[in-house]
Parts: C-alpha cells; sequence; structure tokens
C-alpha cells in the first residue's frame, strides 16, 4: 500500500493543487474551517471566565487574580493549543486525516507490531468514548449558556430558560435526518460575524481598562499561583473550558486541510478570543457586579438582544459541529471494526461526509436531554465537560509523541522538554478536574467506561468470533479440488462474503449440503478496511483466478469510505462475464452466538452482550447495499 509521510499536508495543501487555485480556495477554506472546526472553542467565552470566578474557587474581582486568570487562558492557548495542536498534532496526519482513530490507524501501518499495541489501542478507543462523552455535553452546555443570556435581559425568562435551551436542542436533532448540506454553508458567515462582534465587545471592554493588556505577561501566572496556591490550582479545572473544542482542529482536518484550520486560529479566532477575555476582566475590574453573566453583560443593554440571537447561533453551529463529528467518528469506528453495523444514511449527492447516522442521532437526543434537565444550568455541567477534553487531550499527547518517537525518530533531546511539557500541562489540568469528580466530573468517566467496553467488548468478539469460524474452514485449493469437479452446477453467478478469501466461507458449506449444487461462477468476496483513510478507485478491486470458475476477490477501501459492493462488482472487466444483478446471488452466513461457559474467550456477561450487539447490528444486505432481492442467508450456531 502507498504510504504518506507522517507531515504530508491534507489535500488543500497538495503541491498537485495549481498554486493560483490554492489560493483563491484557500480563503473559502478558511471560511468553512471558522464554521465547522472553531464553533466550540468559539464560544467559550460564554462561560469560560466566568465559571472561573464561581465561589468555590474563592478567587476575587481583583488585579491579580483577574491578570492572573487571563494570563493562564492566554498561554493555555499558545503552549495547548497553538504549539501542541496547530504546529505539532496536526503534522500526525493519516493521508490528511486527523482524530483518534486516524491517528492509532497511522501508527499501526507505520509501526505494525512494532507498535505499542496493548495501551494504544486502549487509548484510542477511551480517547473515541470520551468524544461521545463530549458530544452529549457541548450541545447541552453550549446552547443553555447562550439561552441564560435572557435572565441579563430580564429575570422574568428565568423560569423558561431551560424548557427553551431544550425546544432548540430537540429541533436541532430532529433536523439531523435532512442534511447540513445547505446549512453549513452558512455556517462559516455567521461565525465570522460572531468573531467579530466578540472581538468588538472585548475593545470596547478593554478601553475602559487598557492596562489588562499586561496580563499577556506570564509574570502574572506566577503572581496568581503565588497569592492561593490550592484555589489557585483548582481553578485550573476551569480554565480549561477556554480549550474546549481544541480536539476539533485535529479532527476535521480532512475536510479543511492544515493550512486553512492553522491560518484561521493564528490570525482571527485567536485574537477574538483573547480580545473578549480580556475585555471581560477589564469590564469586571470596573463593574465586579456583572460576575454573574459578564459576557453579555459586555454588550450595551440595547443590542443585549441581538447579541443573544448571534451567540445562540454560533452554540447552534457549535452543537451542529460535534453532532457531525459523532457520525463521522461512528463511520471510522464501523469500518476499523469496532462498533456493529449501523444504518448510515447519505443526506448529500454533493458531499461524502454529509452522514446521518439514525441510532447515533437519537441517543444524543435522549443524552443532552437528560443533561439540560438533570443539571439546569450550565455551571453544572461544566466539571463533567472539562475533565471530558482534558482526558481526550491527554491520550493524544500520549499517541502523537508514538509518532514523533518512533515514526519521525526525534531526538529524545529534542522533543522530550516539549513531551514532558505538554504532559505536565495535561496532568495539571486533569488532576485539577478530577477535584470535582462528585460535582459531576464522574459523568464523562461512566459514559466513557460504559462506551469504552461496548468498543472493546465488539472488538474481542469479533476476533473470537473469526477464529472460531477459521477453525472449521475448508482451504479453498483443497474444497476445489474435491468437489467443484463432481458437484452438479448452473447458471448464473454466487457471491459468497468472507472474512479470508482463502478459505471457503459457511454460507457456501451449507448451501452445497442443503442445495447439492453451484453456479458457473462463484466468487468468494472479502472486503477489507485499510488503515488509510481513502483507497483510490483503480486500487480497489484485488481478483485472483483459482480455476474451475472460482474467483478470489477482495475489495479494499478506507476506513472514512462506504462500502458498495453491486457498484465496485460492476466494474470489474476480467471475471468472466460482465456482472448482471439478476443473475448474481448474494450468500450471506448469520450466526447465532450461544454464551457459554464452557468456551474460553470473555466472560459470560461480555459474550451475552456481544450477541446482543451482534444481534442489533445492521444486517450485511443493507450494510454493503446488497439487492434486496438478490441475497439468501444462512443461519448457523457458534460458541465463541
Amino acid at each position: 500500500m502507498h504510504e504518506i509521510t507522517a507531515d504530508t499536508m491534507s489535500f488543500a495543501d497538495s503541491s498537485a493543487v495549481p498554486q493560483d487555485a490554492a489560493k483563491l480556495a484557500l480563503p473559502k477554506m478558511m471560511i468553512g474551517a471558522i464554521g465547522v472546526v472553531y464553533g466550540d472553542i468559539g464560544t467559550s467565552p460564554l462561560y469560560a471566565l466566568q465559571a472561573t470566578l464561581d465561589p468555590r474557587y474563592h478567587l476575587g474581582i481583583n488585579i491579580i487574580d483577574l491578570y492572573g486568570l487571563v494570563s493562564l487562558i492566554f498561554w493555555s492557548f499558545v503552549l495547548v493549543v497553538t504549539i501542541k495542536y496547530v504546529f505539532i498534532v496536526m503534522r500526525c496526519d493519516n493521508n490528511g486525516e486527523g482524530g483518534s482513530l486516524a491517528l492509532y490507524a497511522l501508527i499501526q501501518r507505520r509501526l505494525g507490531s512494532a507498535s505499542p499495541q496493548r495501551w494504544l489501542l486502549v487509548g484510542a478507543l477511551f480517547a473515541t468514548a470520551l468524544f461521545f462523552a463530549d458530544a452529549m455535553l457541548t450541545p447541552a452546555i453550549s446552547v443553555i449558556s447562550a439561552v441564560e443570556g435572557l435572565g441579563v435581559v430580564s429575570a422574568a425568562f428565568q423560569p423558561y430558560i431551560v424548557w427553551i435551551a431544550l425546544t432548540i436542542l430537540v429541533s436541532l436533532f430532529a433536523i439531523q435526518r435532512y442534511g447540513t448540506d445547505r446549512v453549513g454553508n452558512m455556517f462559516g458567515p455567521v461565525m465570522l460575524v460572531y468573531f467579530a462582534v466578540i472581538a468588538a465587545m472585548g475593545v470596547r471592554g478593554i478601553s475602559g481598562h487598557p492596562q489588562v493588556l499586561r496580563a499577556l505577561s506570564p509574570t502574572y501566572v506566577w503572581g496568581f499561583f503565588a497569592a492561593h496556591p490550592i484555589y489557585s490550582f483548582l481553578s485550573l479545572g476551569a480554565v480549561v473550558y477556554a480549550v474546549t473544542g481544541t480536539e476539533a482542529l485535529y479532527a476535521d482536518m480532512g475536510h479543511f486541510g492544515r493550512r486553512p484550520i492553522t491560518y484561521s486560529w493564528l490570525y482571527l479566532v485567536f485574537p477574538a478570543l483573547m480580545l473578549n477575555y480580556m475585555g471581560q476582566a477589564a469590564m469586571l475590574l470596573q463593574h465586579p457586579q456583572y460576575v454573574d453573566n459578564p459576557f453579555f453583560h459586555m454588550a450595551p443593554h440595547s443590542l443585549t438582544i441581538p447579541l443573544l440571537v448571534v451567540a445562540t447561533l454560533a452554540t447552534i453551529i457549535a452543537s451542529q459541529a460535534v453532532i457531525s463529528g459523532a457520525f463521522s467518528v461512528t463511520q471510522q469506528a464501523i469500518q476499523l471494526g469496532f462498533i456493529p453495523r449501523l444504518r448510515i444514511l447519505h443526506t448529500s449527492s454533493r458531499a461524502r461526509g454529509q452522514i446521518f447516522v439514525p441510532s447515533v442521532n437519537w441517543t444524543l437526543a435522549i443524552m443532552v436531554a437528560v443533561l439540560v434537565v438533570a443539571f439546569r444550568h450550565s455551571a453544572a455541567m461544566l466539571p463533567a465537560y472539562g475533565l471530558a477534553v482534558v482526558g481526550t487531550m491527554l491520550i493524544t499527547t500520549l499517541m502523537q509523541y508514538v509518532v514523533v518517537f518512533r515514526i519521525w525518530r526525534a531526538p529524545l533531546w529534542q522533543a522530550g522538554v516539549g513531551f514532558a511539557l505538554f504532559i505536565s500541562v495535561d496532568c495539571l489540568f486533569l488532576a485539577s478536574g478530577l477535584a470535582k469528580l462528585f460535582e459531576g466530573a464522574w459523568f464523562p468517566i461512566l459514559v466513557g467506561l460504559v462506551i469504552f467496553t461496548l468498543l472493546t467488548t465488539w472488538a474481542k468478539g469479533r476476533a473470537l468470533m473469526r477464529q472460531r469460524l477459521a477453525e472449521a474452514a475448508l482451504p479453498l485449493p483443497v474444497f476445489i479440488k474435491s468437489a467443484a469437479a463432481s458437484v452438479h452446477r448452473v447458471g448464473g453467478t454466487a457471491v459468497f462474503l468472507s472474512t479470508s478469501a482463502d478459505t471457503i466461507p459457511a454460507a457456501l458449506l451449507h448451501n452445497l449440503k442443503h442445495n447439492q449444487v453451484l453456479h458457473e461462477r462463484v466468487l468468494i468476496l472479502t472486503v477489507k478496511v485499510e488503515d488509510v483513510p481513502h483507497v483510490a478507485p483503480e486500487r480497489r478491486v484485488e481478483l485472483h483466478p483459482a480455476g474451475h470458475g472460482f474467483y478470489q476477490v477482495v475489495l479494499h477501501y478506507g476506513f472514512m469510505q462506504e462500502v458498495d459492493i453491486p457498484r465496485d462488482l460492476a466494474g470489474i472487466a476480467t471475471c468472466g462475464a460482465p456482472f448482471n444483478m439478476m443473475r448474481t446471488s448474494f450468500f450471506l452466513g448469520r450466526q447465532k452466538l450461544i454464551a457459554s461457559k464452557k468456551a474460553p474467550g470473555m466472560a459470560l456477561w461480555r459474550e451475552k452482550l456481544f450477541a446482543w450487539m451482534l444481534k442489533s447490528s445492521e444486517s450485511a444486505m443493507e450494510f454493503f447495499k446488497l439487492p434486496t432481492n438478490r441475497v439468501v442467508e444462512l443461519g448457523s450456531q457458534l460458541q465463541i
């Protein structure tokens, strides 16, 4: 398989793109990145600074504390977002794609058996599990934090905030099945307006107390911790809210490319966010009574309603981005064998990545609604949010440095300093977040453990099931030699799906046993998902004639591509006569698992869980897009 080096640019940076065309495309890609990638981190000013001034941290409205908090946010942006993610993590791309699973696939492909197998897989899967917890928390916190601005307009709105937020969120999940292709075109311009607004608000606040610009000096971080070490440490769990959504820079890299995301951050998002945070601090030093909601109090009272509308639209966009991300991560996990087959609908004929996964959508909708009703305030959900974010960041740091040390082979003296620094920062944030374990930080841990159990159970169960089937499998050459010449042949083509192209699938043996015939042309078909995001069409099909009308066929797909067997079989021109779907039958094996203490493998409860997951998964007929009137399913029982 062709490999691209770890520091390869994504498609927006490809040298194959003409220079003039790339220059024209860059602004458009930047606007798209602003709309999708930065929705989450962009809406953090709504609640981040306010959260750090919660009474539990015993911080005051004074220069030492406010300058210290602003300085912490600024240097978190510099170290975590800019240096770690923009300049290092985003270079660890898998053929232009990012995210925990893409990074895991990259390491597996480049290092193979030499990669740190056990903890690497555990880390990638737990990061994926935490992402789903994040996908539950982001819409709930973002939308309700914007709607809480109604309380600034009038106290009469206070009893209705939860219900208004629920209405917005339910509507958001309800429209997912229609796709976001058209609405997505509006994301960038709306977020451009939003960032311009929060930057203007920041400038207005800074003009009243320009000395706040001094807070960019790291000396104020030292003064902040020296003044009250314990409470300063605990407040780190709130400071991290300012960098929520950072993982989106890496996860969405395949959609926009590294350069548009980098430029958008350095030249627009970073400056706008810092202006707003400094403006909030400056305003609070002049008006400490606004500590209850500094973001909305920054605007003149007459402009609060327009600001509320813009902020709500921004939080909806942030929520949409993470929901769409959950669909994409689900598709990757299915292709890599960590999640059962689920129904996936494509909502756009133009945009390949526009997909809708109904089961994931409604599961997220239910959990988001439960969170809003249970916690009722954005501040109450923030401890859970912070831990999910920090946990993902820490795992990404560990996996990233496997690439740095093992694949890039960076000298220890050169990369070790950065590794120690980033790990220390992540661990400090994590320790501070764990201090709020009983205030809501338990939620992402619980959700992460549940989803992690499901992912590992499915992966282990599939491996055991394949092992049991392989033990009873008959080699293809042996079968052809012993049976193919003596069995009656009928017209047409039979396609048997198999986990291995070298052995006879159980469905073929069952068909021969009961019907005592073979078709003129028999395909042993294996679908193989590679550790790359996309496989070129010309490299899709691998075909080997086995004699007596038998063919071994392997269809190769990337882990971000959809499988369409009839479409790709129709393109084969070297397999006898052209494929006629009306003369082709697809034979599928369906195993009914029986959990048993006798069979060595998994714990009995995990075997039952795997059996339930297998039963609940979408049928292979629908997943592989097989014609419904040309499929024959043959069942068998299996103990793992």
